[in-house]
């Protein structure tokens, strides 16, 4: 199935589209993007373009993402060192674990991982991105289950946005590789663009220096992804936009048995529809596949044993989206529409070794399912907008299964959990009120809802010492929020923007601290005097009060973009964790901020990136703090000949310790200095 999509976008939009003939009108242009909907005014929102995205230090998505204080993954380690399972994305301080509280999408597809709901960040190349549009705030009224603390909408680059060839090498320290290329080409009424991206290096030493013991070693990674969008216009106002995109991650923790494999294959057929009765048809596959070894450290850090053998995790995700928009005239704009997605995913692994052997084996897992109609109806009343989203949805939680067995034969646990389903109602209401004609005041409520994933529902789980137990029992997540803001805007030159809002996360889903080891403890067993036993559980809610700050200006040959926001994020553990009560949830930092200076003329570039993200705790209990942190990354590139230039890149200039968690007592960090050299060439118009 995906060898035969594989091939559609480049056949569609090369051999099914003829040359265009001189006589043929020129009106009509071939976008490659989604339905046109208005943007949303009454939530804070930032948009980062194409520019930036391609000119950040590191090259990778998550180094764009930084730019917008308080979005944030669940663990400061990006993706060449980071476990995958640390990746899940939020906004708004609401706190997580390995699933995302913030819904990425591109190109109207949903992103997170089937069975984990974590990012694989190493799929995408950034030269493959047109603009990234961020709105915070409860966004499920339009998208559905995921969307609590925001949406990130990334399209794809168009051809106006692209040059017909481009190829990136660049070679970093610690013997380090990046190199991406790609290509468009158009023909008559249509275009494909093909990206890909390789990425390795031998890694950095996780555990700093003055911690380190004879089991640490420096984590390497190779990564690799590829992405191929045709788009076709198949009636006068009609597109077809296929994409098929795949990758391969490789890398460790830098001990002994903890090496980590991703591989997934995602495949997307769109229709838009783009007459005076405007529509979009979405149908998407993903499949996913993900393995990993964990180790038991001692505590002088002079040996290592494996614990699990996480050998096969595969997750598939099957879904559609049908919009609908009327033309109802140029004040206002209705969209209808409903969508499904149907999540399914199970792990495979062995574990409780004995003297370098596995004495069990464990399979856990189940599907999810959601289908939801939604509308949602903006007006325009002279100054005053109008805003209003309404969702229904029905869920599903079925086929949760936990099989456990002795290698050596005899079955331990065979269960297989109830059925469970419900709905949740969510919506948004709002408005934005230009009173002057450069100031506009917004004003948004909301409510949106998250459903646990099967890896929540069903998989325990080890880090280092600590176990954590499965809760097939969990509730959905909630939340309801409120905000108001002001946006200051001087043409298209200067913009600024305030906001202040109040989010209060229901059944939270966390790890919950139950006891430390040594003792044997349900749905994990033996847990040592080292480590915590913990379950997932539906605390009683996060509240979470803050501010957030964006700026950016372009002023000639120069551009500034900064961005702040302050949480004051706790936690109410109810009856469940009473102890808990006042503390600030997990990995939240108060404030976090980000600030880019550029500089551009003719083919010369320059630019400088300040982050400051202050301490916060790795553990619910707030008993390990991480200390804060202030990085400098830059950019400086020159023309060598026509269509080349030099560029070198710097992360981390002055090596700034970025804590990011802790194994045993030893203080993991995270993005020490990296420099880079490279070369990138382009030819054409772009």
């Amino acid at each position: 199935m995906i060898d035969l999509l594989a091939t559609a976008p480049l056949a569609l939009a090369i051999a099914a589209t003829p040359p265009r003939e001189e006589s043929e009108p020129q009106a009509i242009v071939v976008t490659g993007r989604g339905l046109d909907l208005p943007e949303n005014s009454s939530n804070a929102r930032v948009v980062i373009d194409r520019d930036r995205a391609t000119d950040t230090a590191s090259g990778r998505l998550e180094d764009v993402l930084g730019d917008i204080a308080g979005l944030q993954s669940f663990r400061r380690a990006d993706s060449r060192s980071a476990n995958p399972t640390a990746q899940g994305i939020t906004l708004r301080g609401l706190g997580g674990n390995a699933a995302s509280r913030a819904l990425l999408i591109i190109d109207g597809v949903p992103q997170a991982d089937p069975f984990g709901g974590w990012i694989a960040f190493p799929a995408y190349s950034t030269d493959r991105i047109g603009a990234v549009r961020v709105r915070r705030g409860g966004g499920s009224g339009r998208w559905g289950s995921g969307a609590i603390g925001g949406v990130i909408e990334i399209d794809s680059a168009t051809p106006d946005q692209l040059r017909p060839l481009t190829a990136e090498i660049a070679y970093g320290e610690r013997n380090a590789v990046d190199a991406r290329t790609t290509a468009t080409l158009e023909r008559g009424s249509g275009f494909a663009t093909l990206s890909a991206g390789y990425m390795r290096g031998d890694g950095f030493f996780p555990i700093v220096e003055e911690d380190r013991g004879a089991v640490d070693r420096a984590a390497p990674y190779e990564q690799f992804n590829a992405a191929l969008r045709g788009v076709v216009r198949i009636a006068p106002e009609l597109e077809l936009q296929t994409t098929v995109q795949g990758f391969t991650d490789r890398r460790d923790r830098g001990i002994a048995f903890t090496e980590i494999e991703s591989d997934g294959a995602d495949a997307s057929v769109r229709l838009v529809g783009k007459g005076d009765w405007r529509f979009s048809v979405l149908g998407y596959v993903q499949t996913r596949r993900f393995a990993s070894n964990f180790a038991s450290v001692s505590d002088d850090r002079t040996s290592a044993n494996q614990v699990l053998n996480q050998y096969n995790t595969p997750g598939t995700g099957i879904g559609g989206r049908v919009e609908i928009m009327p033309p109802l005239g140029p004040d206002i704009d209705l969209a209808v529409g409903a969508d499904v997605r149907a999540l399914s995913g199970e792990t495979q692994e062995l574990y409780t070794f004995v003297a370098g052997s596995p004495t069990r084996r464990r399979e856990a897992g189940g599907a999810t399912r959601t289908l939801g109609a939604f509308a949602s109806l903006s007006a325009r009343l002279g100054p005053v907008r109008l805003e209003g989203e309404g969702r229904i949805d029905g869920w599903r939680i079925t086929n949760g299964r936990l099989f456990e067995t002795a290698l050596a034969g005899g079955t331990l646990t065979d269960t297989d959990f109830a059925d469970r389903s419900g709905s949740e109602a969510t919506g948004h209401v709002g408005l934005a009120w230009t009173f002057a004609q450069p100031l506009t005041l917004r004003a948004a409520a909301y409510r949106a809802w998250r459903l646990p994933t099967p890896n929540e529902l069903y998989r325990p789980f080890r880090a280092g010492a600590d176990a954590t137990a499965a809760n097939a029992e969990l509730r959905p997540e909630t939340m309801e929020g409120y905000e108001g803001g002001i946006d200051l805007a001087l043409g298209s030159r200067v913009t600024l923007g305030a906001t202040l809002f109040r989010n209060v996360l229901n059944d939270a889903i966390a790890n919950v601290t139950i006891a430390r080891g040594p003792g044997t403890f349900p749905g994990v067993g033996f847990v040592s005097g080292a480590g915590f036993y913990r379950r997932r559980d539906n605390l009683e809610a996060i509240r979470s009060t803050g501010v957030e700050v964006d700026a950016r200006a372009s002023l000639g040959e120069f551009s500034m973009a900064a961005s702040y926001a302050w949480v004051d994020a706790e936690v109410a553990g109810g009856s469940l964790a009473p102890t808990l009560d006042g503390a600030r949830p997990a990995q939240v930092p108060e404030h976090q901020a980000s600030a880019t200076l550029g500089w551009v003329r003719g083919n010369w570039g320059a630019g400088a990136t300040v982050r400051y993200v202050s301490s916060q705790f790795e553990d619910d209990q707030n008993s390990r703090p991480l200390n804060d942190a202030v990085t400098v990354d830059a950019t400086v590139s020159m023309p060598l000949a026509r269509g080349a230039r030099l560029f070198a890149r710097g992360e981390n200039l002055f090596d700034a310790r970025v804590e990011t968690g802790f194994s045993n007592d030893a203080v993991e960090r995270a993005r020490p200095r990296q420099l880079w050299i490279g070369l990138r060439f382009g030819g054409g118009a772009g």
